[in-house]
């Protein structure tokens, strides 16, 4: 089945993707990650979404090799719910292959084995590697999802995941690169750390042609994708302050439930263990009956449970 090639223009470019989204280095990086040695790069086609960005996600870099979909996506910091995101990527892909078939026909439509990577290198510690469940998201757990996708998340920071980098001299020199950018920006301005990494590593051979004939439009791309990465760390951490917040005022408003509760259970068993019954209970205390006997019945089957651990029980069932 012939495919168009598509290759995405129209979104703003990370450094990632304008290295990557040429085959030549497109098929160093998957031979390095599949131990492969594929040489033709005729065989790869580049098959990104036309619309780069679909209900507001974007899609980085997909390709057919081999009878494989692979999606890849670089991020810069950490994000779960990138198995559900590849849901709707390859849901999208999917559709776009097979405009030509029917899969209402009575002969099974073969597709290309779908793979999905994602290439980290936020600030935030990540492990090597670790594989990322949709299943994780299911509200409900279950042993055997009848619905799974699993992501194979890299963390490609300097210094990680060796064995890769040494197969794929690109994603190396460009973990050398991010680093340096990083380590001058923490003691001068942005546009002079990049200025200075990139010109330290054309002269080292780092990337050397990449930016030599790129220089201006990487140094722009580099410079926002600092400041980006800087604008959702501050993002992260007074998302997590204001959790925290919340948290602490959850806490001391449980505090006080429990507390009357506490009171009101204590009141109740006492009352009871004098013969009064759940109406005369609830009258004197003025409390809603059913309130009354669901305390009781939590008395009578937790005979060994002290007031506080019923008020436990009563506000979590509230």
């Amino acid at each position: 089945m012939a495919k168009e090639l598509h290759v995405v223009r129209n979104q703003k470019d990370t450094v990632f993707r304008m290295l990557f989204r040429e085959k030549k280095e497109l098929l160093e990086l998957y031979n390095a990650l599949n131990n492969s040695a594929y040489h033709s790069t005729k065989d790869l086609i580049i098959f990104t979404l036309e619309n780069a960005i679909y209900m507001n996600f974007k899609n980085d870099i997909s390709f057919l090799l081999d009878s494989e979909l692979n999606l890849y996506e670089h991020q810069a910091s950490y994000n779960p719910n990138m198995p559900l995101r590849d849901l709707v990527y390859i849901a999208k892909q999917l559709e776009k292959y097979m405009r030509d078939e029917s899969i209402y026909s009575s002969t099974l439509v073969k597709i290309p084995m779908p793979r999905f990577v994602v290439f980290y290198n936020g600030t935030d510690r990540q492990p090597e590697k670790q594989i990322l469940r949709l299943s994780d998201a299911f509200e409900k757990e279950t042993a055997e999802p009848e619905l799974e996708l699993k992501v194979l998340m890299l963390n490609i920071n300097f210094g990680h995941n060796q064995e890769l980098m040494d197969k794929c001299r690109t994603l190396k020199e460009y973990s050398q690169y991010v680093d340096r950018v990083r380590k001058y920006a923490r003691v001068m301005r942005i546009e002079e750390a990049v200025e200075r990494a990139v010109t330290e590593c054309i002269r080292e051979g780092i990337l050397a042609d990449f930016l030599s004939s790129q220089r201006a439009e990487v140094i722009a791309v580099s410079i926002f994708e600092y400041n980006e990465e800087v604008e959702m760390r501050k993002i992260r951490e007074s998302e997590y302050k204001s959790g925290k917040e919340d948290g602490i005022a959850q806490g001391i408003a449980r505090g006080a439930a429990l507390g009357e509760a506490e009171t009101i259970i204590s009141l109740i068993r006492k009352k009871s263990e004098k013969g009064f019954g759940i109406n005369e209970i609830a009258d004197i205390l003025e409390l809603d009956v059913c309130y009354a006997k669901k305390v009781l019945d939590l008395l009578a089957e937790n005979p060994d449970k002290t007031d506080m651990q019923v008020a436990e029980l009563i506000i979590g069932q509230v």
